[in-house]
């Protein structure tokens, strides 16, 4: 079995662990979960890998949530072993929802997806991955002006995060021209008072447009 003392031995004496303690460093250390074990000989051999490859997250404002970006969580919900949502703060825009609204939208939604967690976060987006212990970053593409922006940004997250992958999802036809802003036109500007179905059906799902019917009520 691999000793450490001499890794101790290199040390100046007054930085050196009492012998006692470095006995108790040397000996051998099972790691699992409950249901795997691992005999490690080392500590070094012993650090998991924090990142999952199985587990992704998918960041936005969700500002509202709408039908494309359920397609994308529902998708994403199939493919991987767990999904986090993470709710973010755009500092350039004006958010219609508060933080704690949108997460709150967002997890009436997704209800029916029991791998699929809802959360706020601060902070780089990467970061936040690195909290919920996800090697995946979720993304949704609609159109060509998003591949460019998404480029851009998946670069920048590469040289932040090396071992974080991110793997892009192409939005359905029938969602691609869908927007945060569309969205709030729709709403200010549409009624369903003449009409059987609400326009904002076509944009967000169900458990949505009362709440954004709301924030337009004049």
């Amino acid at each position: 079995m691999p000793s450490t003392a001499s890794q101790f031995d290199e040390l100046p004496d007054d930085l050196k662990p009492p012998r006692v303690i470095r006995r108790i460093l040397e000996l051998p250390l099972f790691v699992g979960d409950g249901s795997h074990w691992k005999l490690c000989s080392t500590t070094e051999s012993c650090m998991p890998n924090s990142l999952n490859p199985r587990h992704a997250v998918y960041v936005g404002s969700f500002d509202p949530v709408s039908l494309g970006h359920q397609d994308i969580i529902s998708r994403g919900a199939r493919i991987f072993e767990r999904l986090i949502v993470g709710v973010g703060i755009n500092p350039d825009k004006r958010p219609l929802f508060t933080l704690q609204e949108r997460v709150d939208l967002l997890k009436a939604v997704l209800k029916p997806f029991p791998n699929v967690e809802v959360t706020s976060y601060e902070g780089l987006a990467v970061d936040f991955l690195r909290r919920c212990q996800a090697a995946v970053m979720l993304r949704g593409l609609r159109t060509l002006s998003d591949i460019e922006q998404e480029f851009t940004m998946t670069l920048a997250n590469r040289a932040l995060a090396q071992d974080i992958e991110t793997v892009f999802l192409m939005a359905s036809e029938k969602y691609s021209h869908i927007s945060s802003s569309l969205i709030k036109q729709v709403a200010m500007f549409g009624t369903s008072s003449d009409q059987v179905r609400d326009p904002l059906e076509s944009f967000v799902p169900h458990e949505v447009i009362a709440a954004v019917r709301a924030k337009f009520k004049k």
